[in-house]
């Protein structure tokens, strides 16, 4: 696994290709019945094909003769209905594969992507993410009906240019001689067209990232004055696409160009033969009408520069999905999990190290959480609270040593029974939940509203959630929250999990003193008999801890009540100088 704090993607080498095959070859199961109709549907349309001109040759050598035409018209008949359900199965076909494939490749991209927790966040920007969903992963269900047509239609060509040689060997021998030529044409176009649209969707998910972060900069944006310079900031790559976009153009415009050229000169040459042929009684009136049909035929192969650009964009974001879906989630689900039996909450870390990138965070970390105590994690800004604190809910896994919860290693633990057992409030909380009650109750959906009222009493949310209009119904996005509003509803979710083990990673840090004293009351109550580990940036929020984790330079340096460590200058000196007149009331 790369070293944590790495960015993967984006990088000079583009996208890997055969990554994208890959993936493709995989989403062929997501839908076979519809993929085998697609295929089906190909082979009829190219065998009515060319069916069609030999039958309409028939016909028309059948009338020049003066013979009956009843056998003739009923294969024509059959030769035309075969082509219109072939046509309009294909075409369901085709889109309900697309719709298929597209649908799962999406669930599987959105469950990868969260499987990645917070790596993701810091190897994948969100605009990126974004673009590879909405652009990339429905480009994936294009191709098997694109290259379905693509095949049938080259085959059919082949077919089509025997056909000519059966009429007469030198219609054949006439369409040959461009086709070297087309050939070359087509390879370069599919070779610069791939480079072209990958910068291009480099670059548009390169603009969505630069938005999204102007989006959450917004209050930034506007107290600086800096609209203008951030609209020129989010839009810088626009040249770029733009001149990328007309390359593009300018290439397919060019191939378009030269086979307008070409094909139709082919197509007089092999009808000149053609008439010479009839003229010297080589050919028959319908074999000249069936030769004008199959020099078409045989030309349609190099006539898909559209579908050549929808199977160059498929191979692009496929290649760019499955970019995203090789991360392996830096925390994944042991392979022979155990449950996480019942205990009281005693926490463990024995000879933890944790890197990022070539820091080392957590330096051998030796540390016990006594069951049912409440431990305070304090330490100059780097010196590895946060990340302490993931390990427990194995938010992140150290790479070497071991955390235990209750005697158990979380690693070889089930993961949803480590989800259950370790709850977390943050400094920043999502507001996740169609309404406050559904916020509240994220991780305990099946909550009554009498719970996640009392969870919000407990957090000194229940009043200002009643005092919005439509109160526990409020939808996040519509709450006006401040900062200490928003850490208050994160603490009632964790205090509703009803965990053994509950994180407070400076969930109170925007709470004012006054408000704060009440919160921590009210947890102190809430939280009797269970273990809490609480990121402290505050001398009198570690205080009011039973114990405190001094960790200094990726160590514990000391495990010890907070006032016993108060004598300790250098822990003084976490705090301030000056130090914090109410911890030391409380120390005293």
């Amino acid at each position: 696994m790369p070293p944590r704090g790495t960015m993967q993607l984006g990088d000079d080498c583009g996208p890997d290709i055969r990554a994208g095959h890959r993936l493709i070859i995989h989403t062929l199961f997501d839908a076979p019945m519809w993929g085998a109709l697609v295929v089906l549907c190909a082979l009829a349309l190219g065998a009515v094909s060319l069916a069609f001109p030999a039958v309409l040759a028939h016909t028309i050598d059948a009338v020049v003769r003066g013979d009956a035409l009843g056998v003739e018209l009923v294969a024509l008949a059959a030769v035309l209905v075969v082509e219109a359900t072939a046509s309009a199965g294909a075409g369901l076909a085709g889109a309900s594969f697309h719709t298929a494939v597209a649908a799962r490749l999406r669930h599987r991209y959105v469950r990868h992507v969260l499987a990645l927790g917070p790596d993701g966040q810091r190897r994948i920007a969100a605009g990126d993410l974004v673009s590879r969903l909405t652009l990339d992963t429905p480009a994936v269900g294009r191709l098997l009906p694109g290259l379905a047509n693509a095949a049938i239609t080259s085959a059919t060509s082949i077919g089509a240019l025997v056909a000519l040689a059966l009429i007469d060997w030198r219609l054949a021998a006439a369409f040959v001689l461009g086709v070297p030529l087309m050939l070359v044409l087509v390879r370069r176009f599919v070779m610069h067209a791939g480079e072209l649209v990958e910068r291009y969707e480099r670059l548009q998910a390169e603009i969505a990232s630069r938005l999204m972060d102007a989006h959450a900069g917004a209050r930034t944006i506007r107290a600086s004055g800096t609209r203008a310079q951030e609209v020129g900031r989010v839009l810088r790559p626009l040249p770029e696409l733009s001149a990328t976009g007309r390359e593009l153009w300018g290439v397919q415009r060019a191939l378009s160009a030269r086979a307008a050229l070409l094909l139709p000169g082919l197509e007089i040459l092999v009808l000149a033969v053609a008439g010479f042929g009839v003229a010297h009684r080589r050919i028959s009136p319908g074999q000249l009408i069936a030769s004008v049909a199959y020099v078409r035929l045989a030309a349609s192969a190099f006539e898909q520069v559209d579908a050549l650009i929808g199977m160059v964009r498929a191979r692009v974001g496929a290649a760019r999905a499955a970019e995203v879906l090789d991360f392996a989630p830096s925390v994944a689900a042991p392979v022979h999990a155990s449950p996480l039996p019942p205990g009281p909450g005693a926490l463990s870390l024995r000879g933890v190290t944790v890197h990022a990138g070539e820091r080392r965070v957590l330096d051998a970390v030796d540390l016990d959480v006594p069951a049912g105590a409440s431990v305070a994690v304090v330490g100059r800004s780097g010196s590895g609270k946060s990340t302490l604190v993931a390990l427990a809910g194995r938010l992140s896994d150290p790479d070497s040593g071991t955390v235990r919860l209750d005697g158990v290693d979380v690693a070889t633990a089930e993961l949803a029974d480590v989800r259950r057992a370790v709850a977390y409030a943050f400094e920043r909380p999502a507001l996740l939940g169609a309404d406050l009650h559904e916020l509240i109750a994220y991780a305990r959906p099946c909550a009554s509203r009498t719970q996640v009222e009392a969870a919000a009493r407990t957090a000194q949310a229940d009043a200002f959630v009643r005092r919005l209009p439509d109160g526990y119904a409020t939808a996040p996005a519509r709450a006006p929250l401040s900062g200490g509003e928003r850490q208050r509803l994160g603490l009632a979710q964790a205090i509703l999990q009803d965990s053994r083990l509950v994180v407070l990673d400076d969930a109170t840090s925007a709470l004012d003193t006054a408000t704060e004293v009440r919160v921590a009351e009210a947890l102190a109550a809430a939280l009797t008999g269970r273990t809490s580990l609480v990121v402290a940036h505050r001398a009198a929020t570690a205080a009011r801890a039973d114990l405190v984790a001094w960790l200094d330079c990726g160590r514990v340096r000391a495990l010890a009540p907070h006032a016993q460590l108060w004598r300790d200058p250098a822990y003084r000196a976490v705090f301030g100088t000056a130090g914090d007149q109410r911890a030391e009331e409380l120390a005293a």
